[in-house]
């Protein structure tokens, strides 16, 4: 991950500039080049899989899309995470969608990934804080290389999942590591294995 501006820029800006490159996100005014690997691609990719497989199983009126931001109001940050799942129902309440992929408001979100890459501090923290602001139901922290924190992932570092449930407003934690499965609120039936995405790690 590299910062690559001194100066802010504003969302305008960014969305204009750089709205359509998925290399690049926006955090605090600043532009940061999110460097994605082609394991990192890999481990999203199946996470997406295995999604739109429980989504057309329940036939929920929710999507992936290829390209979103997260924009929280007010913030100077726009969010380009891994994957995103959107209800379809409630887009018309966003004010930016009609013109661009950009989400402004927690309900319009259902679950929210981001695999961990060389910036996790982002992921387990800043991410962390806004997403359970924006009262997203769900957040799941995949880091199949084991390269977070001590503090976020224990010790001696593994490969470890965490999943976020959102419980009277503030996110509840499940560290999930080899051997383990994957256990989604909203996709009870949800057939994914820790050692399914740790392999990419191998």
């Amino acid at each position: 991950m590299q910062h690559l501006t001194t100066n802010r820029i504003n969302i305008d800006e960014f969305i204009a500039q750089y709205g359509d490159n998925d290399h690049y996100e926006l955090i605090d005014g600043e532009l940061v080049d999110m460097e994605p690997t082609g394991l990192h691609e890999q481990v999203a990719a199946l996470i997406s899989r295995k999604l739109n497989v429980e989504i057309d199983r329940q036939n929920l009126p929710y999507f992936i899309p290829h390209r979103c931001l997260i924009q929280p109001l007010g913030s100077l940050s726009a969010f380009r995470p891994d994957v995103v799942i959107l209800n379809e129902n409630t887009l018309s309440n966003e004010p930016l969608w009609t013109r661009e992929p950009v989400i402004t408001l927690g309900k319009t979100i259902k679950l929210v990934v981001e695999v961990v890459s060389t910036n996790w501090q982002n992921d387990y923290a800043r991410k962390y804080e806004d997403y359970e602001f924006l009262k997203i139901p769900e957040y799941w922290i995949v880091d199949y290389l084991g390269i977070g924190g001590k503090y976020y992932i224990g010790t001696p570092k593994q490969p470890t999942v965490t999943i976020c449930q959102l419980v009277n407003n503030e996110y509840q934690k499940t560290l999930l590591r080899q051997g383990d499965v994957l256990e989604s609120s909203l996709f009870p039936h949800l057939e994914l294995s820790c050692n399914q995405l740790f392999s990419f790690g191998d």
